[in-house]
């Protein structure tokens, strides 16, 4: 089954077992980001991925130029552990790993999380590879691409037992649009996936693709 596919499935069950309430507002959320969102502001093929230092879910300081330097990097930037889409995403990542490392490409998952839930994300995944906090989102704001979700979210997250404080350590209730950029071993952005709607991701087949045509 295909990464979407399943993604699709599991916005079927969510549809089915959520309160309509709770699906209004979620999908209001979305299709006012999708009214607002402007692409053509976040980052761009052919531009330089900003510097940056993060944590790993162990706490230590991991850097653009240490994971360049072993060549071409694949970053998936995802809003969190609560969300299932984005739980299927990695695992679909985590599936075709092998592939990724034959090809020289190192894959490593970015979210606002405290090392500590990022460390829970990499354990309850099994994941591989690195799973980086950027807490208060420093990087995805370089690459244009924080949404604050809306203040209507914080109550139904809250009911879903996300503790955003616990997690996050703020309670801004922004995350990163969900997306996918492959950078060159020289820094230089080479492909970018974005979307808006958080139920859509990039399948990891396409992103070999990118891998093979560096």
């Amino acid at each position: 089954m295909s990464l979407q596919a399943s993604l699709q499935s599991a916005y079927a069950d969510f549809q089915k077992a959520a309160p309509a309430p709770v699906i209004d507002t979620f999908n209001s959320g979305v299709q006012a980001l999708q009214d607002s969102f402007d692409a053509s502001k976040a980052i761009q093929p052919g531009q330089n991925l900003p510097e940056f230092t993060l944590q790993d879910a162990t706490g230590n300081a991991v850097t653009s130029t240490s994971l360049l330097a072993k060549g071409p990097l694949l970053l998936s930037f995802y809003r969190g552990e609560w969300c299932p889409f984005c739980n299927l995403e990695l695992r679909a990542l985590q599936s075709r790993l092998p592939e990724f490392t034959a090809a020289g490409v190192t894959l490593a998952a970015v979210s606002p999380h405290l090392p500590d839930t990022s460390l829970s994300v990499a354990e309850k995944h099994a994941l591989e590879f690195p799973v980086l906090s950027d807490v208060g989102n420093q990087l995805a704001r370089q690459l244009g691409i924080v949404w604050k979700q809306p203040e209507a979210f914080g109550p139904i997250l809250a009911g879903f037992g996300v503790d955003w404080e616990k997690k996050y350590g703020d309670q801004s209730l922004e995350v990163p649009i969900p997306a996918t950029v492959l950078v060159g071993a020289d820094g230089v952005v080479r492909n970018v996936f974005l979307d808006p709607d958080y139920t859509k991701r990039l399948e990891p087949e396409t992103a070999l693709e990118w891998v093979r045509a560096l």
